[in-house]
Parts: C-alpha cells; sequence; structure tokens
C-alpha cells in the first residue's frame, strides 16, 4: 500500500503548540472566558513593544518610494490576507488615495474573504498572475504576511518580487510572522511579533491575528501622516461619501477653523467637498479656486499652505 504523502511538520512553531494556561476552557465560565482571553491579549502588546524598532525601520525604508508614487502591497493567506485586504479597503475612505496605492492580496481571491480557500495558501506560485499584473517597481513595498512563516503563496510572492522584475524594478520585500524563525530569502525586513501560543491552539486569528492587525495599521498610518494625508491629529484627506462621514467632514474643519457647524458645512460644499479646500479657504480667507491651487502648489501638504500664509 502506498504511504499517504504527508503535509510538512508545523509542530515546532510556537502558534501551533498548546497554551498551558487555557488547558481547561472548556470548564470556564463566560466571564471566566473573557478575563482569560483578555489576559492573553496582554501578550499582544508586549510583542508590538518588543518590534517596534523593526516596524519604524520597515516604514523608513518603504517612505521615500511611497513619496514617489510606490505601493503598499499586502499578500496573505486566511486570516493573514484577510487582515491585508481590511487595511487596504480602508485606505480610500480615510486617506483619499487611488484605490491601487495600497493593494491586498489573498489567496483564492476575493471569495476567500467570505469562504475559507485556505487550500490555495500551498501554491507558491499563486500570487505570481496578480504580482505580474501589477508591474512592480523599484519605488514599490511587498510585505507578506503569514503567522507560522510558512505559507508557500507567501513565501514564493516574495520569491517572485526578487527574481521577475528587471534589476531596478525589484521593490523593498518584506516579512511580518508571529513565530521565531529563521528570515526566509528574498526578504529585506522581517519583523517577528511573538505572541506565544494561543487561547485555542493554532488559532492565528486571535492573538497573532490581533498583533498583525496593529502592525499593518501602524505601517499604513505612518506611512499616510508622512504623505501629508493627517494634520494635526484630522484626517483632512477624509471623502464624505456619507451623511456620517459629511458630518466628521465639518467636525475636523471647525476643529482646525474654529468656523462653527452651518458654516463649516458651507464651507465643505463651497470646496466641493474637499476638507483641505475648506480649511485653507477659511484660515486664509481665500475663494476655493485660490485654496486649490495653493494646496496643488504644496503638493496637497496642509501644513504647508498654512505655514506659509
Amino acid at each position: 500500500m502506498t504511504k499517504p504523502s504527508l503535509p510538512p511538520d508545523r509542530a515546532h512553531l510556537l502558534t501551533e503548540q498548546r497554551n498551558p494556561s487555557t488547558m481547561r476552557l472548556h470548564e470556564l465560565s463566560v466571564r471566566e472566558c473573557v478575563d482569560l482571553i483578555h489576559e492573553e491579549d496582554r501578550e499582544v502588546f508586549r510583542a508590538m513593544k518588543r518590534a517596534d524598532h523593526l516596524l519604524a525601520k520597515l516604514i523608513a525604508a518603504i517612505e521615500p518610494g511611497f513619496l514617489r508614487g510606490g505601493r503598499l502591497i499586502y499578500v496573505g493567506a486566511g486570516s493573514s490576507g484577510r487582515l491585508g485586504v481590511l487595511d487596504a479597503s480602508e485606505a480610500p475612505p480615510t486617506f483619499q488615495v487611488d484605490p491601487g496605492k495600497v493593494v491586498g492580496l489573498i489567496a483564492g481571491g476575493d471569495a476567500a474573504l467570505r469562504r475559507s480557500s485556505e487550500g490555495k495558501e500551498d501554491d507558491p506560485k499563486g500570487a505570481w498572475p496578480e504580482l505580474e499584473s501589477l508591474e512592480l517597481t523599484g519605488d514599490d513595498a511587498v510585505i507578506g504576511i503569514a503567522a507560522g512563516g510558512t505559507t508557500p503563496y507567501v513565501l514564493g510572492a516574495l520569491e517572485f518580487c526578487k527574481i521577475k522584475p528587471g534589476e531596478g524594478d525589484r521593490p523593498l520585500t518584506a516579512m511580518l510572522v508571529c513565530v521565531n524563525i529563521d528570515p526566509p530569502p528574498h526578504c529585506d525586513h522581517f519583523i517577528v511579533l511573538k505572541t506565544g501560543p494561543e487561547v485555542i491552539t493554532g488559532s492565528t486569528r486571535m492573538k497573532a491575528g490581533t498583533a498583525t492587525k496593529l502592525a499593518l495599521n501602524t505601517i499604513s498610518t505612518t506611512l499616510m501622516i508622512r504623505a501629508g494625508r493627517v494634520y494635526e491629529n484630522l484626517m483632512v484627506d477624509l471623502r464624505a461619501t456619507n451623511d456620517k462621514l459629511r458630518d466628521r467632514a465639518a467636525r475636523i474643519i471647525s476643529m482646525a477653523t474654529g468656523a462653527a457647524r452651518e458654516e463649516a458645512f458651507s464651507l465643505l460644499s463651497a470646496a466641493d467637498g474637499s476638507v483641505k479646500a475648506a480649511i485653507v479657504m477659511r484660515k486664509l480667507g481665500v475663494d476655493a479656486a485660490r485654496a486649490n491651487h495653493l494646496l496643488a502648489h504644496a503638493g496637497g501638504r496642509l501644513d504647508r499652505v498654512l505655514s506659509a500664509g
């Protein structure tokens, strides 16, 4: 009888090991479950603190290319892939960037966002067609996301980035993992978010997923701040596409300028929905055309327009 082909043994990975603190889950009350899960979540923040210098180094490396027009591209499978797609999908409404500025690729495509397609993650060339279609450049950054660091779909994507594009078009590559392993080849930056064994053994949607979400938030948000998409702590490039966001846009204008609520809405309307232009109009006493001209001349950076006053 032919022996079945066995998958790689991942028992050595910390995320696959049993957590000695959670061995009695089936016996706990609701309150005890909540308390225990939250106690374990503390390890997420310790992991983030240990990795903050590596995150800062990665962001600083991405920034020059990103400001020159490069893209931030996430690649992952399962929960990791969904987190990348989530972060990418929030960039356009929050920072009014082109939908292609931050990209999320997930094994199995969009269908995998709602239904599990974990089998697709075993193909090391699974992301190659999409990466090929993106026409990568040296200004782009591709970040692989894999809690256990072994996902063939992700490792293959990083390999593609270093062997397929021409010499000058090879993007920066990075990988986020949640276990202590050696950095894979084809990886310029390697970040370990060591979150330890999960509450439920192997369920990396929990602590590993939370740490990954925090890391992606940090990367994309810091890059957008550096790109001038935030003024003070206000999302001045907000795209007001519904009543909630129109209300938020008006409040941002009020907070930045001192304008009353009704005036803020009038400014927003006169500025054709541009929060930045509305702020410039109120602060500098100019019309919408002049405000937009000043912003264009300053590369869209509100701080530069107001400081030049």
